[in-house]
């Protein structure tokens, strides 16, 4: 049959035009890709930044290492930094994610006083693993690893003891760490201190839906309401769907001025040099992995009748727009613990994260009253 119209011709020449410009478009977004890639290769050599003189020169006696350890097992990465790797040794139990990357933006200086050590937990960033089975991601275990990398500590550099400190999630398993060893550490200090999350959830949202209420915002308050938060575990997915882009957004998220998880932690966990970019990737594949073994468990224990005391310095350091972990609630937490000694510091301009929100005011408490097991600088009681 003959196309007199010549419309079956156009209708080829058209189909044509389409797949030539399909074509173009996915070359080009493969190229795009490996562009991409090759740059995050590129800005990813892995290797931990040294301490450098005004000359330029490795600062003598200063230590700045990235390894695997194995402990309890399982490959565990950590990073150790110092100035003078004769100072006291400082472990940090990071909570929910490791967050090392974000002392490239917000350098804390606890490296000038101590030998700090960056443990990333069982299943997390640097020790994340398709072999670490989700069953071993639990609070004994991760305290048992707790105290077998106390102890690699204490050997490698000679100390009797080490300064503990738990940040958010990080101080669920600090704490209990120091109830269990006390004789392995000269005092615990806890950032962002848990106590009864399941509590501070229920406030963190009667919070947020006033504050959006405030703010117009129809559809965060829609999912709130539509997700009340009673006494049982798990949460209502809704409401943790809303959860940390709400709280980010309030300023009452990791930091208080941080307003978004993908330009305030996602972003900067990519940009930090010393990592690998598997190892970035598995940063927030562990956090998905780590995070939801723990988080129910977190939910369901109520710190407060679980830890009642200490036998060594106890301090706590919590930001007073802290709604991820409730500020009131630590408070009251600290004032029941009993301990030999103990001081509870507010941290006036921070939420979540003091150690990088007012890291000079986190300096002079760490020397002036850790340091010297006093607390001078200490809210008044």
């Amino acid at each position: 049959m003959v196309d007199v119209d010549g419309s079956g011709w156009a209708a080829w020449r058209f189909a044509r035009r389409v797949r030539r410009v399909m074509v173009t478009a996915v070359s080009g977004l493969m190229f795009s890709v490996l562009v991409l890639v090759g740059i995050l290769l590129w800005w990813s050599p892995g290797r931990p930044r040294p301490f450098l003189d005004a000359d330029g020169s490795v600062l003598p006696g200063s230590i700045s290492e990235k390894f695997h350890v194995n402990i309890d097992g399982v490959e565990q990465g950590m990073f150790i930094k110092g100035e003078d790797s004769s100072n006291p040794v400082l472990l940090y139990l990071h909570g929910g994610m490791p967050d090392y990357f974000l002392t490239q933006d917000y350098p804390t200086g606890l490296d000038e006083y101590f030998t700090v050590v960056w443990w990333e937990q069982r299943g997390s960033g640097l020790s994340y693993s398709s072999v670490v089975s989700p069953e071993s991601v639990n609070p004994e275990q991760l305290v048992a690893d707790t105290l077998s990398v106390t102890n690699y500590l204490r050997e490698r550099f000679g100390h009797q003891k080490i300064y503990l400190m738990g940040h958010s999630g990080g101080t669920f398993i600090g704490i209990q760490a120091a109830a269990q060893a006390p004789e392995l550490y000269h005092a615990y200090i806890g950032v962002a201190q848990m106590s009864d999350q399941l509590e501070s959830e229920k406030l963190a949202s009667a919070y947020m839906l006033q504050q959006l209420k405030d703010d117009g915002d129809a559809k965060m308050v829609r999912m709130l309401e539509e997700a009340p938060i009673s006494d049982s575990v798990p949460l209502p997915e809704s409401y943790l769907s809303v959860r940390d882009s709400a709280m980010h957004r309030l300023g009452i998220g990791t930091t208080h001025k941080m307003r978004s998880i993908v330009s305030g932690l996602l972003l900067p966990s990519f940009q930090n040099r010393e990592y690998t970019l598997g190892e970035k990737i598995n940063t927030w594949r562990g956090k998905i992995f780590s995070g939801d073994q723990l988080w129910n468990t977190l939910l369901s224990t109520d710190l407060t009748k679980k830890v009642t005391r200490l036998e060594i310095p106890v301090y706590f350091l919590h930001g007073v727009y802290d709604y991820t972990v409730s500020y009131p609630l630590a408070k009251s937490y600290f004032e029941q613990l009993d301990a030999p000694l103990k001081g509870f510091y507010t941290f006036t301009r921070s939420a979540h994260s003091p150690l990088f929100e007012e890291p000079r005011k986190m300096r002079e408490i760490m020397q002036s009253d850790i340091l010297t097991g006093s607390t001078g600088l200490a809210d008044p009681t």
